[in-house]
């Protein structure tokens, strides 16, 4: 799952069903939110503050590999290093050092 960018991720939590649409399906702001369920309409705080509490839960959950993994890398200048010796020996591809080494960072520090 990704981290949620807009109150219509935040709104398919709230009620189940096509309880909600947009009167522009262009232009999907709170002002042309639309009801169909004939339930209260979510304040536009309610809707910003409910985004803003699943980003921050998914930035949590999401947070120790992504610094895990930024402290198992090699500097960028080891990693070009790295990848001008695959250049020369042909191995750019899966088969290189470089290839070989973020594969082994991002194995050993999972998405969870």
């Amino acid at each position: 799952m990704s981290r949620a960018t807009h109150i219509e991720d935040y709104l398919t939590t709230v009620r189940t069903g096509q309880w909600f649409g947009w009167s522009d399906s262009k232009n999907k702001i709170y002002s042309n939110l639309v009801i169909y369920d004939g339930g209260a309409k979510p304040s536009e705080s309610d809707c910003n503050n409910g985004l803003k509490a699943m980003q921050d839960t998914w930035d949590a959950n999401n947070k120790s590999y992504r610094l895990k993994r930024g402290k198992a890398y090699a500097s960028i200048g080891d990693q070009l290093d790295l990848l001008y010796k695959d250049i020369l020996a042909g191995k750019l591809d899966a088969t290189g050092e470089w290839a070989k080494s973020i594969k082994a960072v991002k194995d050993d520090n999972p998405k969870g």
